[in-house]
């Protein structure tokens, strides 16, 4: 039996200061280890960062929590709170009832004296005078619609509320019909979805007018963006999974041809060998001669929605290793190589180069299921030192020194840190709902810590996984206390280690050992009744 030497929580163990006064680490999602404060105190910051950023908005005699007031950070967002937040619903079915006829979803709320509703016309807007707010489309916008179906995606996981999905499925369903068929966001010649000539999913154009014009204009140059593509692709096979649990398959096929073809569309036309270009122009001329190899925030998200096979998301984490070359403090680049000027930004301001936490929560969660788990946790490890310094996560940081470029939510970011933390470096992922069923790949071996615990789980619900970890020279442990019913385990080795036996609540177990890259896991099945133990003895060298 391997045994734990300690109890966590704990304030003190060997001597060292693990806990703080009350346990504030103990927040959802958090860690504790026998070492150090450092990671559980790195999460509480998250969590707080996350926090902040929560508001009310008061309309058309409804309240809704929003985090923030524009449907798409909200929702990239919610893969942060939706481990504590108790309100999950209020913003999202507010802007799915309120689709526009032709299929759009609007995308922010703003006060009427925040004049974004001027920057379009009245298609894209609603007014409430009573309440002094609008109800917003940002006109050149591409992405809203995949987001509406991934905030839905993550309501469902957090509550189980399959009626809600059953109610709503025909008007998300109707979104991605809109996104992938009308002459302004979708192009029939190359199967893709277009937008103006942005930066990445940014809402501006290289014309300084955009700053108070956020029209698509009759002439406009359009492009094809990966990120739109990707996020299309999921969007449809997140519709397939809703509709088989509906018990609707001739329609998930459907989109799962649909979501194929998308696929194979990006790689025929946006595939370099390496990575996804940028922009496609289809109208006019690109805006540079960089565009075949300038690397923008979402590829890391391509990884993480599946459109890459293995060998493919191989290339493009090289590639963030390739370019981890002290042109700047760190890699993880809105956009490399910039644009010598994009409308008022100059290289490396605000989106047109600045360094993002986004991508670096998405690029690490990447990196973390790909095989290059230590590459996961450095990009951790290095933003645990920032926030240190800091006491903050920024939105955007300035390339040449570290400092804070303004711009936009922390939380944003934040979110996608805490989302590496628990998908990846944890590695429990929900496979449908309420942990019903997970997969259980932890990749703690990659940390120096010998003991740790982990906690994840939905608050709204009260569903929770409490992970007990221990490792030493004889083998490891994982205690898995949970309602789950089926764990699928993908358990990363140390290096250099290799495995004599498995056991599992004491008796032993098959298993198989597979590779990924370098690293080496053991994989298996087990049902789950409250709490599984997991033992994984390690082989001795021969003298």
């Amino acid at each position: 039996m391997i045994d734990f030497k300690h109890k966590l929580p704990s304030i003190n163990a060997d001597g060292h200061r693990n806990g703080t006064y009350n346990n504030i680490e103990m927040v959802l999602p958090c860690i504790l280890n026998t070492d150090s404060p450092r990671l559980g105190l790195f999460l509480h910051l998250l969590h707080n960062e996350i926090e902040d950023n929560r508001s009310l908005v008061f309309i058309e005699g409804k309240v809704l929590v929003c985090n923030k007031n524009w449907i798409r950070d909200h929702i990239h967002i919610m893969k942060g709170f939706k481990h504590f937040e108790y309100d999950l619903k209020s913003y999202l079915e507010f802007t799915i009832t309120h689709q526009h006829e032709k299929g759009y979803f609007y995308e922010l709320i703003k006060q009427m004296d925040d004049i974004h509703w001027q920057y379009v016309d009245s298609d894209c807007y609603v007014l409430y005078p009573d309440d002094n707010m609008s109800l917003v489309r940002l006109e050149l916008e591409a992405d809203v619609e995949y987001i509406v179906v991934e905030g839905v995606m993550q309501y469902y996981k957090a509550t189980g509320d399959i009626e809600f999905v059953k109610k709503y499925l025909h008007n998300i369903e109707k979104g991605i019909d809109y996104a992938t068929s009308d002459e302004k966001r979708f192009s029939k010649e190359y199967g893709l979805c277009i937008r103006p000539y942005t930066i990445d999913t940014w809402d501006f154009v290289n014309d300084l007018n955009s700053g108070s014009d956020r029209r698509i204009h009759k002439d406009e140059q359009m492009c094809i963006m990966h990120g739109d593509n990707s996020g299309v692709y999921l969007a449809m096979n997140q519709l397939a999974f809703f509709n088989e649990k509906l018990g609707n398959n001739e329609k998930a096929a459907i989109w799962r041809k649909r979501a194929e073809d998308i696929k194979s569309n990006m790689f025929r036309y946006l595939w370099n060998g390496s990575y996804f270009v940028h922009q496609l122009p289809i109208t006019g001329d690109p805006l540079d001669d960089k565009e075949n190899i300038r690397m923008s925030l979402s590829l890391p998200y391509d990884i993480n929605r599946g459109v890459t096979n293995h060998e493919q998301s191989t290339s493009i984490i090289g590639e963030y290793l390739k370019r981890k070359d002290g042109r700047a403090f760190a890699e993880w680049f809105s956009i490399d190589p910039p644009y010598e000027k994009f409308n008022r930004y100059n290289a490396g301001e605000y989106v047109n180069g600045a360094i993002s936490p986004f991508t670096a929560g998405e690029l690490s969660k990447a990196a973390f299921n790909n095989g290059f788990e230590k590459y996961g946790y450095d990009i951790i490890d290095r933003f645990v030192d920032m926030a240190e310094k800091d006491g903050h996560i920024y939105f955007l940081y300035s390339p040449k020194d570290g400092r804070e470029e303004n711009g936009g939510p922390s939380a944003w970011g934040a979110a996608a840190l805490l989302s590496a933390f628990d998908e990846g470096f944890a590695g429990i992922v929900d496979k449908d709902c309420l942990y019903r069923e997970i997969d259980f790949s932890p990749r703690f071996v990659v940390c120096p810590h010998k003991e740790i615990r982990y906690i994840t789980g939905y608050e709204i619900s009260h569903k929770f996984v409490d992970v007990r970890y221990v490792v030493n020279e004889k083998g490891m442990r994982y205690d898995v206390y949970s309602d789950t019913e089926k764990i699928n385990c993908h358990i990363l080795l140390p290096e250099g280690k290799n495995c004599a036996g498995l056991f599992v609540n004491n008796e032993e177990k098959e298993y198989k050992l597979s590779k990924v890259r370098n690293s080496e896991y053991i994989d298996f099945s087990c049902l789950s009744n409250k709490v599984v133990t997991i033992e994984i003895i390690f082989r001795k060298l021969k003298n």
